[in-house]
């Protein structure tokens, strides 16, 4: 009989291992529980070293973001202010994407304290193949676990039209944000996506050979284009437009 490796990761361990216990009485399913998204990433890395995989991993949709990404401090904020971006994702959801790009091989399913369409869109565009409620019944989540590695996506009924909903919405928002990154110029796309990089105005203006006062003029005019307020809201637009960081590890062009 093949058997079924799960991953548990939650922030209360007591619901982790109470969880991993009752999967573990199945007698093809074997699980270990995890407390924090960092742990999970491990312990991922850790199978695929030794050669025993994780077939699942469940996931809590607040589970801590495993080193989260932070800007350089010397990044100007233009008109704008250091919080944190109202469109980054919720810390679950940044492992579900974690997890994936490192480990695509295993299947992601999300374990929510509520139903929530913004939030289990968000997960399917990560790479999720499930959504279920922490207190469905362990047949239903057996019945879950089984059914996305055949390859099957698994929701809620009652969240099927607020997750189509939103992921409309997304390839709209994803439409218009592409339209705005194309008004630019090639070197303020260059400049944009050292900004996704998370690079200061000096930085910027070492990789790219420029002087700080130019990369400044070429940050207000990514901004001014994009039609928004700070660096954060742009790189954030970036991202739904698919713009991706600046390879730091190849050398940038000479071109004005």
């Amino acid at each position: 009989m093949a058997r079924i490796r799960v991953l548990v990761v939650d922030d209360h361990r007591i619901f982790a291992e109470s969880l991993a216990a009752a999967l573990a009485a199945e007698p093809d399913v074997d699980v270990m529980a995890v407390g924090s998204a960092q742990a999970a990433l491990r312990l991922l890395d850790r199978a695929v070293s030794e050669g025993r995989r994780f077939d699942v991993l469940l996931a809590d949709t607040e589970a801590h973001d495993p080193a989260p990404h932070r800007a350089d401090p010397a990044a100007p904020a233009v008109n704008g202010s250091s919080h944190a971006s109202p469109d980054a994702p919720a810390p679950g959801i940044s492992l579900v994407a974690r997890a994936r790009t490192a480990h695509p091989t295993t299947r992601v399913v999300v374990l929510a304290e509520r139903d929530d369409p913004r939030r289990a869109a968000a997960a399917l565009q990560a790479g999720a193949s499930g959504w279920v409620a922490k207190d469905c019944s362990l047949q239903r989540l057996l019945a879950v676990i089984r059914g996305v590695l055949r390859d099957e996506t698994h929701l809620p009924p009652a969240l099927l039209t607020g997750v189509l909903r939103e992921l409309t919405a997304a390839r709209k928002h994803r439409t218009e944000s592409e339209q705005l990154v194309e008004s630019l110029t090639p070197r303020e796309r260059e400049v944009l996506r050292c900004m996704v990089a998370g690079l200061g105005r000096k930085a910027v203006a070492e990789r790219l050979y420029l002087s700080p006062h130019t990369v400044r003029t070429h940050m207000q005019n990514v901004l001014g284009k994009l039609g928004v307020h700070s660096t954060l809201a742009a790189v954030a637009l970036a991202r739904r437009a698919g713009v991706g960081p600046a390879d730091l590890g190849e050398p940038a062009t000479l071109s004005s």
